[in-house]
């Protein structure tokens, strides 16, 4: 009875302070009430309001409701810090793993569904500002980890997220640094669908840039296959295959080739070192280590830890 007294407690203390920090969420358990994990600490960092959930919840789900119940003057940046989830509005559903960040309203409707205990980090933003430098866009979408914008946010969310609890500088700026975010969003927001593009309108040449283009942003999405591609521009599988083939090269081994460019990038990026290897390579698609590990050798001569070592041995002067 004490058992269950203090599980009940602690369900309550978590959904209080969930409410007060993220807005009307409901828990709804995937397991019972003593195995629930739920935490949450707030912190700031340049002057920016920044919180931290750690959960095994089943489904956290927001109703559209009044207004007067909802706090609807604020989006959220959501980097997955760790394990995998799902987060679905305005009908549209977004799986995020490690590493990955995402732009959600406040408002409406919204559920979280988490796959085992996960933790994400979340920074507030203006949501007045964030529309208006959407134009009509909604709020929600992954935030692209190839374009120039998106990888700038992921770099600043990480630094902003590894350094909780560091003493304030007095020189920060807390403005400069949220207008710099919102105005780093548009570009930086992936669409929720590819736009279909018309095969025989295209030439082969223009088309396979399309299809290039799709892949570099669909890296980190391991369903990343020839025939999801094909569905998503509306042409056949034999039609896509064609378009590399006249290349000398192929789609399977043109996605292989980007997931380690952009693997090796984070590999060698200094402010991703605390990273494991195993995370990032996740990050990009692979979802097996020691598949990574032996094609990054074979494309690099070198293992990832080995790689990672000398790239920032040279970038910093440190092992």
């Amino acid at each position: 009875m004490q058992s269950d007294q203090l599980a009940r407690q602690g369900l309550e203390q978590w959904t209080a302070t969930l409410h007060a920090i993220c807005g009307r969420f409901d828990t709804e358990l995937a397991f019972n009430r003593s195995l629930f994990i739920g935490q949450i600490h707030t912190w700031k960092r340049s002057g920016l309001e920044l919180a931290s959930l750690r959960t095994n919840a089943g489904n956290i789900t927001r109703q559209a409701g009044s207004a007067d119940l909802d706090n609807d003057a604020e989006c959220f940046l959501v980097s997955q810090r760790s394990g995998y989830s799902q987060i679905t509005q305005h009908g549209t559903s977004i799986r995020l793993a490690p590493g990955e960040l995402l732009l959600m309203d406040s408002a409406g409707h919204c559920q979280i569904t988490p796959f085992g205990l996960i933790e994400h980090a979340s920074l507030s933003l203006p949501r007045r500002d964030v529309y208006k430098g959407l134009k009509g866009r909604p709020a929600f979408g992954r935030i692209s980890a190839t374009r120039t914008c998106g990888r700038m946010l992921h770099v600043l969310m990480d630094q902003m997220c590894k350094h909780a609890g560091d003493d304030e500088n007095p020189e920060d700026d807390p403005y400069g640094l949220q207008n710099a975010l919102v105005s780093l969003l548009p570009s930086a927001l992936e669409q929720a669908e590819a736009a279909c593009v018309d095969a025989a309108v295209l030439g082969n040449a223009n088309l396979r840039g399309c299809v290039q283009k799709l892949i570099d942003e669909s890296l980190g999405q391991p369903g990343l296959t020839p025939a999801a591609l094909a569905a998503r521009l509306n042409i056949s599988v034999r039609h896509l295959y064609r378009l590399f083939e006249e290349e000398g090269d192929s789609v399977c081994r043109y996605i292989q080739r980007a997931r380690l460019k952009r693997s090796a990038e984070d590999l060698a990026n200094p402010f991703l070192r605390n990273e494991s290897i195993t995370t990032i390579a996740y990050k990009w698609g692979f979802t097996d280590s020691a598949h990574f590990s032996r094609s990054f050798k074979k494309q690099f001569e070198q293992s990832p830890k080995d790689f990672r070592s000398l790239s920032l041995v040279q970038a910093t002067g440190t092992a």
